[in-house]
């Protein structure tokens, strides 16, 4: 059994605190540097390049990328052979709240959802997978709610055919139409339960935009692209970056179907400890 110091943790998601709101991923840099190269249309390629030199500046001057620092999620692979000394959950926070504090990142959360109140910075939203081995994988989503807010779920009857369910994807998108800072990263989990077809949509966004892409997502992003919204919804062909998919067994009676819609800063950052 390997022990993993609570301390460590809490170290390791600070440092993924400043990557993740600092430096705009790699994959996503270059399907934003593609689309700039491809985009015909005259007003979209100068957004493009706005939001290109945007992530530049940001990383430059250790700024964040976007002023919607985002509520911060954190997915955990926690080996099953591992050992963590300390409070795993308290020791995520605080990391957490360390590294928004650092690099003056705004602090979003309100602690009543109802009643609103005061803003902070906690607590975050965690999701722990338990996995084979001795390893912990910490990975850190902190999503705007600009594009949070265009999230949608559909509980479709186990009878619905794959064309209602591409309508509903897009639909989804056009519904968000330019509010939510396109070119947008779309994230979809199919199957499950209502909520587990959430988490999966949202977890889609962490796989790479470069990532081999299944025909159902393909035909989803040329079918989203053509709907002409573009960037920062002023016209273009690039809508969407990517469509991603992720996809798990249901009930008999049923088809849950949940679109989590990323802007184009889509931000994330992992480390394995």
């Amino acid at each position: 059994m390997r022990r993993v110091e609570a301390v460590k943790i809490s170290k390791a998601v600070t440092e993924l605190v400043r990557k993740a709101s600092l430096f705009l991923r790699k994959d996503v840099l270059s399907a934003l540097s593609r689309a700039y190269a491809a985009e015909k249309n005259k007003q979209a390629k100068t957004i493009l390049k706005a939001i290109l030199d945007n992530a530049a500046y940001a990383r430059q001057e250790k700024l964040a990328i976007c002023q919607d620092t985002g509520l911060p999620v954190v997915f955990i692979q926690i080996g099953q052979d591992v050992a963590v000394r300390g409070d795993l959950k308290s020791a995520i926070n605080k990391g957490i709240e360390e590294g928004y504090r650092k690099h003056y990142l705004r602090n979003s959360i309100v602690g009543d959802s109802l009643q609103r109140g005061r803003s902070g910075f906690l607590p975050c939203i965690i999701h722990t997978d338990i996995v084979k081995g001795n390893k912990i994988k910490l990975t850190i989503l902190p999503k705007g709610f600009g594009c949070e807010n265009k999230s949608q779920l559909k509980m479709f009857k186990p009878t619905a055919n794959i064309e209602e369910v591409k309508e509903f994807i897009v639909k989804a998108v056009k519904d968000a139409g330019p509010d939510a800072c396109p070119p947008y990263v779309i994230g979809v989990g199919i199957g499950g339960t209502a909520d587990y077809a959430g988490i999966m949509a949202k977890k889609a966004l962490l796989r790479k935009i470069s990532s081999r892409n299944s025909k159902l997502e393909k035909d989803l992003l040329k079918r989203i692209n053509k709907t002409g919204i573009g960037p920062m919804g002023l016209g273009g062909a690039n809508t969407a970056l990517a469509v991603h998919i992720q996809t798990h067994p249901t009930h008999i009676a049923g088809l849950p179907v949940s679109v989590n819609i990323s802007c184009h800063a889509l931000r994330s950052a992992s480390v394995t400890l």
